[in-house]
């Protein structure tokens, strides 16, 4: 019903969207034009905060439409062999990306997103960083993009691929058109995951300073996540939703987390939002960008010294205000608003995000990537990249090599490549009994090297329906893996992506 209420409104406000044709094959060109959107298009994220009275000012995506009559080009990818440029555009008007054509135009080559369009009429789109303070390690101190093919997920059953930031991959616009500055209130949502966190500085959407240096407290209005602390202690482990306001990502006023009940978010996909109205209140939530509501962190008031706020019109996606390069993240879809958006909004904001279908998995009928322990931050792997069949697996920093990269087969089983040999995550000696060893094995088609993928984040071994464990729910570095009693923990959950 709230949905339905929204698109009611924005039928009354004749809220703009775009409609053009996708553009392939060249650099930046014409953008899209303005059309109205009906009642009946009022479901997309930047539709229904329209619809709330506190429209996109910027609508950022790799993965789908935000607007449900946006039918222009989402990102743009530069391949390495002949460095020619394509436009990645949507499958139809409100759509999913077209991915496919990413996948033929880079095929043999390597292909890096190079530019990251926006889908308001703001035209804010986001180059690579020309890098700041911190330099990056592109030429003359800039940063560098994304690999294209880094992150490949499914939306509704359609192949997408999100933006992998790495160290030093940074995108940015200085003097953004439209945008929230000096004490004016603004909403920031994105979506992005778990699976690829860590503690340093900074993996940011939002806004940030125009010189890319740091020019004093309240400059920034910036979601933050990751695992950092940097103030007075923190329970859990993270990653969670912080608020980088410059000198301090703020998990509350007082900076510290002291909750007990917010330890960390462990989603494949999660949505994380920031909203300040720029002189008395910031508020931090997240959800589960595959179901369900929203959770609020913290609201309440502006950490002594921030308030009025004093945010500058940069725009930026990876890296911190003053370019700060070392943090890491997923990105699949974000925007940023003028004005305040309400609770209601948001809560509808949510819901839009997971009807968009968000899975893991390269979307072509089998599943490809890194097995990511959500309780751990870690990968499964093979230890050494050993081809010894008995070698028990374990978890270890992700790296993106050959030793951490699975594939599901239509017979479910999980395979790795290493040394030039295929093995399969097998249960040893075909146990059925809890602290079965996990280990790689000759492929050989028997049910002990059979696995299922749940929707709940299990890998449950076929004969005994036992679950994939990380031992001890241990957290370190070559923790082994076993079979063990399902359990509803997080050491029992994964993520192939």
């Amino acid at each position: 019903m709230l949905l339905i209420a929204l698109a009611m409104a924005l039928a009354a406000l004749g809220t703009p969207a775009f409609a053009t044709s996708p553009r392939t094959g060249t650099p930046p060109g014409a953008r899209p034009t303005a059309v109205n959107a009906s009642a009946a298009d009022a479901s997309l994220p930047c539709d229904i905060y329209a619809a709330g009275g506190t429209p996109c000012v910027t609508a950022h995506a790799t993965t789908r439409a935000l607007f449900a009559a946006y039918n222009g080009p989402l990102y743009q990818i530069q391949r390495s062999s002949d460095h020619s440029y394509r436009d990645i555009g949507v499958l139809a008007a409100g759509g999913y990306a077209d991915a496919a054509s990413q996948v033929s135009f880079c095929a043999g080559t390597s292909c890096t997103i190079t530019k990251i369009y926006d889908q308001t009429a703001k035209h804010n789109d986001l180059p690579i960083s020309w890098g700041g303070y911190w330099k990056g390690p592109g030429p003359n101190g800039a940063d560098v993009g994304a690999d294209a093919m880094a992150l490949p997920v499914t939306a509704a059953g359609h192949q997408v691929f999100g933006v992998k930031v790495t160290p030093g991959v940074g995108y940015r616009i200085d003097h953004a058109n439209g945008v929230a500055t000096g004490s004016q209130p603004e909403g920031i949502y994105m979506v992005t995951s778990s699976n690829y966190t860590n503690q340093w500085c900074c993996f940011d959407y939002g806004s940030g300073e125009n010189s890319h240096t740091d020019t004093g407290n309240a400059t920034m209005n910036a979601i933050y996540w990751g695992n950092a602390c940097w103030f007075n202690g923190c329970t859990g482990s993270g990653p969670w939703v912080e608020a980088d306001l410059e000198n301090g990502m703020f998990h509350t006023n007082t900076g510290s987390n002291k909750d007990p009940n917010n330890q960390g978010v462990h989603y494949p996909f999660v949505s994380a939002w920031l909203k300040n109205n720029g002189t008395s209140n910031f508020t931090l939530k997240y959800g589960n960008g595959a179901g369900g509501g929203l959770t609020t962190t913290f609201s309440g008031p502006l950490p002594n010294g921030y308030s009025p706020m004093k945010v500058d019109s940069s725009v930026l996606l990876g890296t911190g205000g003053d370019n700060s390069p070392n943090g890491v993240g997923e990105f699949f879809e974000g925007a940023m608003t003028a004005g305040y958006p309400s609770d209601a909004t948001e809560n509808a904001v949510q819901a839009g995000i997971t009807a968009a279908g968000y899975g893991t998995g390269s979307g072509g009928g089998g599943t490809t990537g890194a097995l990511h322990a959500v309780g751990a931050g870690r990968c499964l792997e093979v230890p050494g990249g050993s081809t010894t069949p008995g070698t028990q697996t374990q978890i270890r920093d992700c790296t993106g090599a050959a030793n951490q990269f699975w594939s599901q087969s239509a017979s479910h089983e999980l395979t790795v490549s290493v040394g030039g040999s295929r093995l399969c995550l097998d249960a040893s000696g075909q146990g059925t009994s809890p602290g079965t060893k996990v280990i790689t094995w000759t492929c050989n088609g028997q049910s002990n090297q059979q696995w299922t993928l749940n929707a709940n984040g299990t890998i449950t071994s076929a004969p005994s329906g036992l679950c994939l464990d990380v031992t001890g729910a241990a957290t370190a570095n070559g923790t082994p893996v076993q079979l063990w009693t399902c359990n509803g923990q997080t050491n029992q959950k994964w993520s192939l992506n």
